[in-house]
């Protein structure tokens, strides 16, 4: 009789797992704004008065800052986008069954990677 109910997670568990991933969504916003205001502020952060060992360090870095903080802050969109697909699928009651085996994902691995979508199972399979 219950073979025809699919496998999912209790919205017990459902709403738990929303609190995690909407709090790492408010995270990953403040550390993408972070990102992204010191790479708007590059070049003025008021070196002026510092050594000019460091300032020339400085200029030579700053080039390369400005393009870790660039991929940095792309990483951190996917992250957040990725989250709210997570809570999406929270909505759907399709949240922590892998895409590939249909199977519940671990409780454990999801707390590590809420916005997972996959099983070590499948991801195993991948590699």
């Amino acid at each position: 009789m219950g073979d025809d109910l699919k496998v999912r997670y209790a919205d017990k568990d459902l709403s738990e797992f929303k609190v995690l991933i909407e709090e790492k969504i408010d995270k990953a916003k403040s550390h993408l704004d972070l990102l992204r205001s010191s790479y708007m502020n590059d070049g003025n952060n008021g070196t002026d008065d510092t050594s000019p060992t460091f300032k020339a360090f400085e200029e030579g870095s700053e080039t390369m800052s400005k393009e870790a903080n660039t991929q940095l802050a792309i990483r951190q969109e996917k992250f957040i986008r990725d989250l709210k697909n997570a809570l999406l699928r929270i909505e759907n009651k399709t949240y922590g069954i892998c895409r590939v085996t249909g199977k519940l994902i671990s409780k454990e691995r999801l707390k590590l990677v809420p916005h997972a979508t996959l099983s070590i199972e499948a991801k195993n399979m991948q590699s």
